[in-house]
């Protein structure tokens, strides 16, 4: 979910088909708002889920739930509530942080909101602008125009 910046919602109705692991993309069918789109793929990601693929041999759905055709988004968030628990993570973090961190950390690395926009599927850019907050990594990086005269 961090290294696509995909919804849990989309996570779970992943179709082994919907991963192009050539082109190192992810579609995304009928997303929020019925539209469909295309992620990116990270190495790592790529490299676990061959190992998740050879291991469980999914049919169809990328995520099979036990009852329904595909995980429940309620076992992906129990899920995650354990392993930060397990990791000892005591900040407040959701499914949806993950979304969240992968927009702000690609902000922070340079790209370009425009594609954010793009890759979260967002419709409006007034939504992606939401993560162009102030971050304490990107002030460390402004130098005072002081700094520029000489004296």
């Amino acid at each position: 979910m961090y290294s696509a910046g995909l919804r849990v919602s989309e996570v779970v109705k992943l179709k082994v088909g919907d991963i192009d692991d050539g082109r190192k993309l992810i579609h995304v069918k009928g997303a929020k708002g019925r539209k469909d789109r295309c992620t990116i793929l990270s190495d790592v990601a790529l490299n676990t889920l061959r190992k998740y693929l050879i291991e469980n041999q999914p049919n169809n759905w990328l995520f099979p739930g036990a009852t329904h055709n595909y995980l429940s988004t309620r076992s992906v968030q129990k899920i995650f509530s354990a392993a930060c628990k397990e990791a000892g993570v005591l900040k407040e973090a959701s499914v949806h942080s993950l979304r969240h961190s992968f927009a702000t950390h690609l902000l922070e690395s340079g790209v370009d909101l425009r594609y954010i926009q793009e890759l979260l599927g967002h419709a409006s850019s007034k939504t992606t602008e939401i993560y162009t907050h102030v971050s304490n990594k990107n002030l460390r990086k402004i130098k005072s125009p002081l700094d520029d005269l000489e004296m």
